[in-house]
């Protein structure tokens, strides 16, 4: 007697439920399109031995890809150091890292070049894995934590501490840059919640750009009332991630790791939470606690990134998108190839904005908007035309 052996579940859609609500509820047509059921039918263990050669052939093409984005970021790292507005030859590069000597090419390197290609490191890691977060839990391809506003209110929240309560040291206003990361977090999901389908992607994404608006008017009125206390902070409106010293990344470095590990702590569960909560709570997931630490590491990672660098927008939304798409919805997966991904994306952005008005530079805040804008209005046409 030939017996059913294996039914597996794929999502594949950005559905609220996947059509999916309780064990034995039926299937419907447009849970359907989104959900693919498949049956597979002989003994158990020759249906088993395909499958996990299958999966054990594209986690290694996963895997491969992974180690070719890591050697692509080394030498994006590569050019950030060399490239500016005086090139630097590798050869000197090297010679800086191994044999430093005090000749002019030397201390621009290991001066400004490092400490700024750290920190892009750093704030590029942190802003793709909080926009991938933020994009499984809230089931928003929309979600990024620019456009959704929670950059702006930390940058709100730093301006408030350096430009009124006078605190200029990042170990004094990067609390306040959490501070505010949580509370617009909260505002903007309360104000996209209202009215009937709760907290849609559109409700959100407009909540959260109309906040956003406001509090960087705010922001900049602060900085023009007190520019002597942002001197030193001129670009840090912008999106910047220039004249930072390693003490800086050293500063946010704690904080962005722990938000890390929380992150991929809660990557399993998240596969769970982006089929809808009710799917996820069948399945074991225990969808608040899931949620809770998502949005602690999403306020470290974000918080810690804009305290440094200051608001910049469109990391977080592109690069889950690019990594969705090449290994699937697995989120440990989207969360790995982001972790390489976002911050080639960032330290790129940097060349380009070194590079494109010599001898001035464009501050890189500026260069990922000019990127990340069409890729948004692609994204909410998309939906448009899937219902989104």
């Amino acid at each position: 007697m030939v017996g059913l052996t294996k039914v597996s579940y794929t999502y594949e859609g950005w559905g609220e439920d996947a059509g999916l609500h309780s064990p034995g509820s039926a299937v419907s047509v447009s849970a359907a399109r989104r959900t693919r059921v498949s049956l597979v039918k002989g003994s158990g263990a020759a249906a088993a031995q395909p499958s996990s050669q299958g999966l054990a052939a594209t986690n290694a093409r996963r895997a491969l890809g992974w180690l070719v984005g890591v050697a692509i970021l080394a030498l994006v790292c590569l050019l950030s150091i060399a490239i500016g507005a005086k090139d630097i030859p590798f050869g000197t590069v090297w010679d800086a890292l191994w044999s430093y000597d005090n000749s002019g090419d030397h201390i621009i390197i290991r001066d400004l070049r490092i400490p700024r290609t750290v920190l892009g490191l750093l704030v590029g890691v942190a802003l793709g894995i909080g926009g991938a977060l933020i994009q499984a839990m809230t089931r928003n391809p929309l979600a990024d934590p620019g456009i959704l506003g929670v950059n702006a209110g930390a940058a709100f929240a730093v301006a408030l501490a350096v430009g009124v309560l006078g605190y200029t040291g990042i170990w004094a206003y990067i609390w306040f840059a959490f501070a505010g990361a949580v509370v617009v977090t909260v505002v903007v999901y309360a104000l996209g919640s209202v009215g009937r389908g709760g907290a849609t992607p559109i409700r959100l994404t407009l909540a959260g750009v109309a906040i956003g608006a406001v509090l960087t008017g705010v922001t900049t009125g602060l900085i023009l009332l007190d520019p002597q206390a942002f001197d030193q902070m001129r670009f840090w409106n912008a999106g910047s991630i220039a004249g930072r010293g390693l003490d800086v990344s050293g500063a946010v470095a704690p904080f962005i790791v722990v938000g890390l590990v929380l992150a991929f702590a809660i990557a399993r569960p998240l596969n769970a939470v982006a089929m809808g909560d009710d799917l996820a709570r069948s399945l074991g997931a225990n969808v608040t606690r899931t949620r809770v630490i998502g949005v602690i590491a999403v306020t470290l990672l974000c918080g810690a990134a804009t305290a440094a660098a200051g608001p910049i927008a469109f990391v977080g939304l592109m690069v889950p998108h690019v990594a969705r798409w090449i290994v699937g919805p697995d989120q440990r997966w989207i969360l790995a190839y982001t972790l390489v991904f976002a911050p080639i994306l960032l330290l790129l952005s940097d060349v380009i904005g070194r590079v494109i008005i010599r001898p001035g530079e464009m501050q890189v805040g500026i260069v990922t908007a000019f990127v990340g804008a069409p890729v948004l209005i692609f994204l909410v046409r998309r939906g448009k035309a899937s219902g989104l």
